[in-house]
């Protein structure tokens, strides 16, 4: 759900994981028409990170 909503709306999806200067930052990409693309981009690179780091939070948590 995630992903998808990275790609149609990035700006939206980093306020739904923490980064609220990062969405704003994205949604001035986004409102022009060339920076849409590497808006989405953007966008599923912090998501891809965001998964990474909960992950080894997880991992480190089931450790000790």
């Amino acid at each position: 759900m995630r992903l998808l909503l990275a790609m149609l709306l990035p700006w939206l999806q980093f306020f739904t994981i923490g980064r609220p200067f990062a969405g704003i930052i994205c949604l001035l990409l986004q409102l022009t028409i060339i920076g849409w693309l590497p808006a989405a981009i953007w966008s599923v690179y912090a998501l891809s990170q965001y998964k990474t780091d909960r992950k080894i939070e997880k991992a480190m948590a089931a450790r000790g």
